[in-house]
């Protein structure tokens, strides 16, 4: 492995528009998580994109899977890779007003999460208001972090955050430091090759103009 050809997948992953763009206009940022796996031969970078998509109607995580083991698909995510979490969405989204809390306890992935929300609010704040106390239950679970990368690959690390290309500004993943340190973790398993010298902007409050189309 080279950590030349790891960036070279995620700077292709970008070009076609597969990457993970935190601003992306079809969904409002809500919360991230990357994963990284590797042993001597082989290696995995997920990276989940929470966000709430007013088009299909939920607060979806889209997968972007990147590795030289998959096991079925290309790299960057397909259709299966898109996880709706809320169960309910008929009841909590008005149906007169799109895009506003109808005002009902929120089901997600068969749990009722009773929430501190008025009627009326956006909803995009509302699901927002979820992520403190029930953020393992909105990100994806082992089964669906494995499905396209081999079971008995080992997890070295797991980001909670971290500073993020933005690829409005140009940015390709190659030019990014977060990058090139995690292909130097993916490379030689040392994770203290991450050594982030900029300050994390995974947060929504760092994506305003995501969601704006």
């Amino acid at each position: 492995m080279r950590s030349a050809e790891i960036l070279d997948q995620l700077d292709t992953a970008a070009a076609d528009f597969m990457f993970p763009d935190l601003g992306h206009g079809y969904y409002y940022a809500v919360d991230a998580r990357l994963h990284a796996y590797r042993d001597a031969q082989r290696w995995a970078l997920i990276v989940e994109a929470l966000g709430y998509s007013p088009r299909a109607g939920n607060l979806i995580d889209v997968l972007h899977v990147f590795s030289n083991c998959l096991t079925e698909g290309e790299p960057g995510y397909g259709n299966e890779d898109f996880l709706s979490r809320v169960d309910n969405w008929d009841e909590i989204e008005d149906v007169d007003q799109p895009e506003i809390y109808h005002g009902t306890s929120i089901v997600v992935r068969g749990r009722r999460i009773a929430v501190a929300a008025e009627r009326g609010e956006d909803l995009v704040d509302v699901l927002r208001r979820l992520v403190p106390d029930h953020r393992d239950l909105l990100l994806a679970d082992e089964v669906e972090l494995r499905r396209r990368i081999p079971a008995d690959i080992p997890e070295i690390m797991r980001l909670d955050q971290w500073h993020h290309p933005d690829l409005l500004q140009d940015t390709v993943p190659s030019q990014s430091m977060t990058c090139r340190q995690l292909a130097d973790v993916l490379t030689t398993g040392d994770v203290r090759r991450y050594a982030p010298d900029m300050p994390p902007n995974t947060h929504w409050s760092y994506w305003p103009e995501s969601g704006n189309l």
